[in-house]
């Protein structure tokens, strides 16, 4: 069975899209998912399943459709896309709270950099299906303008190396 790891869009940030991560799990566990678990508020839940990749994405967006009226967004990855993320950083003098990745459905525009904004020194990198952004002086204030951004969701250096730990110790556990 592989394991996944989903990554919410706007869930338990800035009072949208509330969910519970209790209830999170036992959504996954309502609709076959096994082995489920969730890391922090912010939309994160790993889980087994038999079948390929569209299947649990559209499986799992129809079921919190269903429960929230509307599908927050879901980005699949692997254990190992989140390991490539995370050992890849473009930015290797940042502080890993102060580097977001932003996970993509599908690679992000060519001309994605041509509408950037970073008036506090934000650095962006674009690499594939991810765009990295180090901010020097935190996220939380930034005036950061990249459009590309609203498509994927983010999660910061050290979220996504302990999803992609969490993941390695599912796919070593019992099968």
């Amino acid at each position: 069975m592989a394991v996944f790891v989903a990554l919410l869009r706007a869930v338990n940030v800035g009072g949208t899209g509330t969910l519970p991560m209790a209830e999170l799990k036992a959504l996954c566990e309502e609709i076959g998912f096994t082995d489920v678990k969730t890391y922090i508020q912010s939309g994160n839940v790993l889980f087994r399943s038999e079948e390929d990749e569209k299947t649990v994405q559209a499986r799992l967006e129809e079921a919190l459709t269903r429960h929230m009226g509307t599908s927050p967004g879901v980005i699949l990855r692997s254990r190992g896309a989140l390991e490539s993320a995370a050992d890849h950083s473009p930015f290797p003098h940042a502080k890993p709270n102060y580097l977001l990745i932003s996970f993509l459905p599908d690679a992000a525009p060519r001309d994605a950099l041509d509408k950037l904004v970073a008036p506090g020194g934000e650095e962006v990198h674009i690499a594939g299906r991810e765009i990295y952004v180090h901010y020097p002086d935190g996220s939380g204030r930034s005036k950061l303008k990249l459009p590309a951004l609203k498509a994927g969701t983010s999660r910061n250096l050290n979220t996504v190396r302990k999803l992609a730990e969490m993941a390695r110790e599912l796919e070593e556990s019992k099968d």
